[in-house]
């Protein structure tokens, strides 16, 4: 992968269709939050069925902790929607035919020139695109386990939201004092009069 695709670097802000052939920004597609992102080598791949089955297992966790996911994959868009249903998948996943990501980030998987793929990666993106921790995925143990990434989100989590230990000097008086910046969610809220 290319030398600036590192941890506290800031990986590239890419824009392809989604599952319904939507154009999707993953920095829209982050917000806020944390992002998993995976590089996968597509529909074809068993290695790629059994780690987003796993995913897809552990998502409803991912999604009540204000995290989110996305999956980028080189299979057309009807490929990917079926990808994307055979795992039970909750969160957009992006076509990428023309290998746009797979060649700018320089990861070709050239042992298998049949498919093309992408050398599988997942990434753990802090907001802003932010990059906390990669994990390549060419032989299956060097993906991710749900450990794996509950570890890396809540560092990520404890770095980034202020309200992570209430008991922080100064939050409650900010709480009461009506001031609900530090406060992830209560900060966009309006406070009743």
């Amino acid at each position: 992968m290319r030398s600036d695709i590192a941890p506290g670097g800031i990986f590239p802000d890419y824009e392809l269709p989604d599952h319904e052939n939507i154009p999707r920004r993953l920095s829209e597609l982050q917000g806020e939050d944390p992002l998993v992102l995976m590089l996968s080598r597509g529909h074809y791949c068993p290695k790629e069925h059994q780690h987003h089955l796993e995913l897809a297992a552990f998502y409803p966790k991912v999604a009540v902790a204000y995290t989110q996911m996305a999956t980028i994959a080189t299979d057309d868009h009807h490929v990917l929607q079926e990808f994307r249903a055979s795992v039970g998948a909750q969160w957009p996943f992006l076509s990428d035919p023309g290998r746009t990501v797979q060649q700018d980030l320089d990861i070709q998987e050239y042992t298998d020139p049949d498919h093309d793929p992408m050398i599988p990666h997942t990434l753990v993106l802090k907001p802003g695109l932010v990059i906390h921790s990669i994990y390549n995925g060419y032989w299956f143990w060097g993906r991710p386990s749900v450990d794996d990434l509950r570890r890396d989100l809540r560092a990520v989590t404890k770095e980034i939201r202020p309200d992570w230990d209430l008991s922080t000097p100064g939050l409650r008086e900010a709480w009461d004092a009506g001031s609900w910046a530090p406060f992830h969610g209560w900060n966009k809220r309006v406070r009743p009069d």
